[in-house]
Protein backbone atom coordinates (compact mmCIF):
# COMPACT_ATOMS: atom_id res chain seq x y z
CA UNK A 1 0.00 0.00 0.00
CA UNK A 2 1.45 3.52 -1.08
CA UNK A 3 1.39 5.77 1.90
CA UNK A 4 0.81 9.58 1.53
CA UNK A 5 2.98 12.31 1.74
CA UNK A 6 1.89 14.81 3.71
CA UNK A 7 3.98 18.16 2.68
CA UNK A 8 6.40 19.36 5.75
CA UNK A 9 5.98 16.25 7.82
CA UNK A 10 9.73 16.02 8.03
CA UNK A 11 10.21 19.47 9.30
CA UNK A 12 7.82 18.43 12.05
CA UNK A 13 9.14 15.28 12.64
CA UNK A 14 12.68 16.90 13.30
CA UNK A 15 11.49 19.82 15.68
CA UNK A 16 9.49 17.51 17.44
CA UNK A 17 10.43 17.48 21.20
CA UNK A 18 9.06 13.88 21.91
CA UNK A 19 11.39 12.45 18.32
CA UNK A 20 14.80 11.45 19.55
CA UNK A 21 17.08 12.92 17.02
CA UNK A 22 20.60 10.94 16.45
CA UNK A 23 19.40 8.22 18.55
CA UNK A 24 22.54 5.93 17.93
CA UNK A 25 24.12 8.17 20.51
CA UNK A 26 21.92 6.25 22.89
CA UNK A 27 23.04 3.12 22.04
CA UNK A 28 23.28 1.11 24.65
CA UNK A 29 21.87 3.69 27.34
CA UNK A 30 18.23 4.16 26.49
CA UNK A 31 17.75 4.17 30.41
CA UNK A 32 19.44 7.29 30.82
CA UNK A 33 17.34 8.91 28.66
CA UNK A 34 14.48 8.37 30.22
CA UNK A 35 16.17 8.51 33.68
CA UNK A 36 15.30 5.64 35.42
CA UNK A 37 15.68 2.11 35.44
CA UNK A 38 12.45 1.06 34.18
CA UNK A 39 11.77 -1.79 31.72
CA UNK A 40 12.07 -0.58 27.71
CA UNK A 41 9.47 -1.99 25.70
CA UNK A 42 9.99 -1.16 21.18
CA UNK A 43 7.04 -1.07 19.10
CA UNK A 44 8.86 -1.48 15.28
CA UNK A 45 6.11 -0.14 12.86
CA UNK A 46 3.88 1.78 14.97
CA UNK A 47 1.83 3.94 12.41
CA UNK A 48 -0.34 6.17 13.51
CA UNK A 49 0.37 5.06 17.10
CA UNK A 50 -2.94 3.99 18.41
CA UNK A 51 -1.76 0.55 20.38
CA UNK A 52 1.40 2.54 22.15
CA UNK A 53 0.37 5.35 22.71
CA UNK A 54 -2.54 3.41 25.13
CA UNK A 55 -0.05 1.37 26.13
CA UNK A 56 2.35 3.83 27.51
CA UNK A 57 -0.96 5.61 29.59
CA UNK A 58 -1.81 2.36 31.14
CA UNK A 59 1.53 1.62 32.14
CA UNK A 60 3.51 4.39 33.49
CA UNK A 61 6.15 2.78 35.40
CA UNK A 62 7.39 1.05 31.50
CA UNK A 63 9.49 3.09 29.20
CA UNK A 64 8.09 2.71 25.74
CA UNK A 65 9.88 3.30 22.27
CA UNK A 66 7.75 3.73 19.26
CA UNK A 67 9.97 2.96 15.78
CA UNK A 68 8.65 4.51 12.41
CA UNK A 69 10.40 4.65 9.01
CA UNK A 70 7.83 7.04 7.85
CA UNK A 71 7.57 10.64 9.27
CA UNK A 72 4.08 11.40 7.46
CA UNK A 73 2.50 8.72 9.59
CA UNK A 74 3.98 9.81 12.74
CA UNK A 75 2.16 13.27 12.81
CA UNK A 76 -1.41 12.57 14.44
CA UNK A 77 1.11 10.67 17.54
CA UNK A 78 3.39 13.04 18.05
CA UNK A 79 0.52 15.61 18.16
CA UNK A 80 -0.84 13.55 21.23
CA UNK A 81 2.29 13.02 23.13
CA UNK A 82 2.62 16.56 23.05
CA UNK A 83 -0.17 17.92 24.71
CA UNK A 84 -0.87 14.82 26.90
CA UNK A 85 2.54 15.12 28.33
CA UNK A 86 3.25 11.21 27.94
CA UNK A 87 6.62 11.43 29.54
CA UNK A 88 7.20 7.44 29.36
CA UNK A 89 6.92 7.65 25.58
CA UNK A 90 9.30 8.52 23.44
CA UNK A 91 9.78 8.02 19.44
CA UNK A 92 12.51 7.12 16.61
CA UNK A 93 11.52 7.92 12.87
CA UNK A 94 14.35 5.38 11.15
CA UNK A 95 14.58 2.51 8.97
CA UNK A 96 14.15 -0.99 10.95
CA UNK A 97 17.15 -2.56 9.10
CA UNK A 98 19.60 -0.19 11.33
CA UNK A 99 17.95 -1.02 14.50
CA UNK A 100 20.98 -2.37 15.99
CA UNK A 101 23.05 0.23 15.52
CA UNK A 102 20.56 2.07 17.62
CA UNK A 103 19.88 -0.35 20.19
CA UNK A 104 22.41 -2.55 22.23
CA UNK A 105 21.13 -4.72 25.05
CA UNK A 106 18.59 -1.56 25.87
CA UNK A 107 15.36 -3.62 24.96
CA UNK A 108 13.20 -6.18 27.40
CA UNK A 109 10.19 -6.38 25.02
CA UNK A 110 9.63 -6.01 21.36
CA UNK A 111 6.06 -5.76 19.94
CA UNK A 112 5.73 -6.26 16.21
CA UNK A 113 2.03 -5.24 15.00
CA UNK A 114 0.86 -5.55 11.56
CA UNK A 115 4.20 -5.65 9.97
CA UNK A 116 4.27 -5.46 5.96
CA UNK A 117 3.85 -9.49 5.58
CA UNK A 118 6.00 -9.19 1.87
CA UNK A 119 4.25 -11.70 0.46
CA UNK A 120 7.18 -12.39 -2.81
CA UNK A 121 9.53 -14.66 -2.54
CA UNK A 122 12.50 -12.79 -3.89
CA UNK A 123 11.45 -10.06 -0.43
CA UNK A 124 11.19 -12.84 3.00
CA UNK A 125 14.82 -11.16 4.30
CA UNK A 126 12.83 -7.71 4.42
CA UNK A 127 10.13 -9.33 6.98
CA UNK A 128 10.10 -8.31 10.41
CA UNK A 129 10.41 -11.68 11.61
CA UNK A 130 12.87 -13.40 8.65
CA UNK A 131 16.30 -14.32 10.17
CA UNK A 132 17.87 -11.07 9.17
CA UNK A 133 16.05 -9.28 11.50
CA UNK A 134 15.87 -11.82 14.70
CA UNK A 135 19.51 -12.20 14.73
CA UNK A 136 19.43 -8.26 14.95
CA UNK A 137 17.08 -8.29 17.30
CA UNK A 138 19.16 -10.64 19.50
CA UNK A 139 21.29 -7.63 19.64
CA UNK A 140 19.13 -4.90 21.00
CA UNK A 141 17.34 -7.46 24.35
CA UNK A 142 18.70 -6.23 27.44
CA UNK A 143 18.51 -10.31 28.93
CA UNK A 144 15.58 -12.28 28.18
CA UNK A 145 14.31 -11.92 24.57
CA UNK A 146 10.00 -11.24 24.44
CA UNK A 147 8.43 -10.25 21.07
CA UNK A 148 4.83 -10.06 20.78
CA UNK A 149 3.35 -10.41 16.99
CA UNK A 150 -0.23 -9.67 15.77
CA UNK A 151 -0.72 -9.78 12.11
CA UNK A 152 -3.67 -10.10 9.91
CA UNK A 153 -1.70 -11.62 6.93
CA UNK A 154 -1.71 -15.62 7.73
CA UNK A 155 1.05 -17.21 5.94
CA UNK A 156 3.58 -14.61 7.37
CA UNK A 157 2.41 -16.19 10.45
CA UNK A 158 3.40 -19.34 9.85
CA UNK A 159 6.11 -18.19 8.37
CA UNK A 160 7.23 -16.48 11.53
CA UNK A 161 6.34 -19.27 13.56
CA UNK A 162 8.72 -20.98 11.68
CA UNK A 163 11.38 -18.66 11.79
CA UNK A 164 11.15 -17.97 15.76
CA UNK A 165 11.52 -21.93 15.80
CA UNK A 166 14.98 -21.51 13.59
CA UNK A 167 16.38 -19.01 15.91
CA UNK A 168 15.82 -20.80 19.20
CA UNK A 169 12.73 -19.25 20.38
CA UNK A 170 9.75 -20.75 22.30
CA UNK A 171 6.35 -20.27 22.07
CA UNK A 172 4.40 -19.03 25.29
CA UNK A 173 1.10 -18.29 24.02
CA UNK A 174 -0.78 -18.75 20.30
CA UNK A 175 -3.66 -17.61 18.73
CA UNK A 176 -5.32 -17.54 15.52
CA UNK A 177 -8.30 -15.44 16.76
CA UNK A 178 -7.17 -13.14 18.60
CA UNK A 179 -8.96 -10.32 20.84
CA UNK A 180 -6.60 -7.33 22.18
CA UNK A 181 -8.15 -4.59 24.61
CA UNK A 182 -4.77 -2.40 23.24
CA UNK A 183 -5.63 -2.26 19.41
CA UNK A 184 -3.69 -1.00 16.17
CA UNK A 185 -5.79 1.21 13.38
CA UNK A 186 -5.30 -1.45 11.44
CA UNK A 187 -6.39 -4.14 13.78
CA UNK A 188 -9.64 -2.17 14.58
CA UNK A 189 -10.42 -2.16 10.64
CA UNK A 190 -9.27 -5.86 10.05
CA UNK A 191 -11.32 -7.04 12.55
CA UNK A 192 -14.74 -5.26 12.00
CA UNK A 193 -14.48 -6.82 8.57
CA UNK A 194 -14.54 -10.13 9.83
CA UNK A 195 -10.89 -10.75 9.61
CA UNK A 196 -9.29 -13.23 11.91
CA UNK A 197 -5.94 -11.91 14.07
CA UNK A 198 -2.75 -14.01 14.35
CA UNK A 199 -0.70 -13.71 17.63
CA UNK A 200 2.06 -15.36 18.84
CA UNK A 201 4.38 -14.30 22.10
CA UNK A 202 7.74 -16.37 22.25
CA UNK A 203 10.86 -15.83 24.27
CA UNK A 204 14.52 -17.13 24.46
CA UNK A 205 17.27 -16.74 26.78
Amino acid sequence: MRLKHVKGSEDIVNSSSVVIHNPENYRGKWQNLFENKNKIYLEVGMGKGQFIIKKAKENPNINFIGFEKYPSVLLGALDIIEKENITNLRIVCADAFNIDKIFYKDINKLYLNFSDPWPKKRHAKRRLTSPVFLEKYDKIFKRLKVIEQKTDNDDLFMYSLVSFKSKGYHVIKKNTNYFDSVRTEYEEKFISKGKNINYVKVFKF
